[in-house]
């Protein structure tokens, strides 16, 4: 018999998959054109040439050993590569031995929660968040402790440091945001850097960073290395160079923390005894060759500006993101989610409600999705507004 643990989060199941087997079963009926699938962040651009061309010469020209085992923490070459690309970004001086190449970020966050927690230990996460936060705190026996953002979705440091208790080791953050597309300006790190100075016990500020290479209308995201001090940044090339699949990323541990030693020791070890060994070989390589390419950027915006355009033309609310891969959309006035999601899945509009990202009132919709599927989901927004007799605007 499985464990009753897992057989409770089978019966839970994950709202954002199961709206991607709902568009499944819509498209085997309905035809792919005539559903509208908003529900997954799969990135669905090409790899930039830069990736195709260094597996293509990988794989021509191999090196003795390249596909064995490396260190734990992965090839100090690629390692020094990041350590000066996150240096210059910050302007701190950071060694190779900070990082650790992981499965993605996904495991790098296994691989810091292991480190970080003992039983019982709290992880602060801001919501609305990434949900699969919850299993890997959970995972290592932790305790997720929600607090909720403001109206503009901007961290609450005031309503952080309550939260705070002996037992809390961590806060993550997400900049740019999933689901929100919220970036956090200088002034919040700032203030949430001073905050936690003032606490009797550190606690580590967790940066989970797959979005900060999406960002639009000429912005940026500030650094986070350079203005919280207790940090471990957890990314993953899954967004930015579309290998979503490859599943390749990193932790790196600030110069800064007061862990410093410990942490990029004990993040090393958990890589292995958790399972990975090692990341992959071929990809530690192709990043070194790749890792000041980025995906078409200016390809998401454009979808972007075209799916915020349906949006709120229809009559609707939402906010319009900065970053990352994702539009949240405000739920009608006296509709609950569910409610508002069933009434979307008559015309074929697949979402996922916000009460999946801990914050209720909203549905995500990801824009990482065909143009034509974009432009043609504007009638059926327009479709669900009259059906709810909520005046267009455009």
């Amino acid at each position: 018999m499985i464990s009753t643990n897992i057989k409770a989060k089978l019966a839970g199941g994950s709202a954002i998959r199961k709206m991607f087997e709902e568009g499944n079963r819509r498209k085997a009926i309905y035809g792919e054109d005539n559903v509208y699938d908003f529900s997954i962040g799969n990135p669905d651009l090409e790899p930039p040439k830069e990736v195709s061309e260094a597996l293509l010469q990988l794989a021509s020209n191999p090196t003795p050993g390249m596909h064995g085992y490396m260190s734990n923490s992965g090839y100090e070459s690629t390692r020094a590569l990041i350590a000066k690309k996150r240096g210059d970004e910050s302007g701190l001086t950071i060694g190779p031995d900070a990082v650790c190449m992981t499965v993605g970020a996904a495991a790098a966050l296994n691989d810091v929660m292991h480190s970080l927690l003992d039983p019982g230990d709290e992880v602060i996460v801001l919501a609305p968040y990434f949900m699969e936060y919850n299993n890997y705190i959970e995972n290592h026996n932790g305790k997720v402790v929600i607090v909720q953002t403001g109206d503009d979705f901007m961290p609450d440091i005031e309503a952080i440091r309550k939260a705070v208790t002996p037992k809390t080791k961590a806060v993550i953050i997400n900049t740019p945001n999933n689901p929100s597309g919220v970036i956090y300006p200088e002034s919040v790190l700032k203030d949430l850097n001073d905050m936690l100075a003032t606490l009797d016990h550190v606690v580590h500020v967790i940066s989970d960073e797959p979005y900060i290479d999406l960002v639009y209308d000429g912005g940026s995201v500030p650094s986070v290395l350079k203005y919280i001090d207790n940090l471990i940044i957890c990314f993953s090339w899954s967004k930015s160079l579309s290998l979503a699949g490859e599943r390749i990323g990193y932790t790196l541990v600030s110069p800064r923390n007061a862990d410093y030693e410990d942490l990029t020791a004990a993040i090393v070890l958990c890589n292995r005894t958790l399972g990975s060994v090692n990341a992959p070989a071929i990809w530690q390589k192709v990043i070194e060759k790749s890792i000041y390419a980025k995906v078409d950027v200016a390809n998401y915006e454009h979808r972007r500006d075209l799916l915020y355009s349906n949006i709120v033309d229809a009559g609707f609310d939402a906010v319009k993101p900065s970053g990352a891969l994702y539009i949240f959309m405000k739920t009608p006035s006296g509709l609950s989610d569910t409610e508002f999601q069933d009434i979307c899945a008559e015309e074929n509009l697949l979402l996922v409600p916000g009460a999946g990202f801990s914050r209720s009132g909203y549905m995500r919709l990801a824009f990482c999705v065909s143009e034509s599927s974009i432009i043609n989901s504007r009638k059926a927004f327009y479709a669900i507004a009259e059906k709810l007799n909520i005046p267009h605007r455009a």
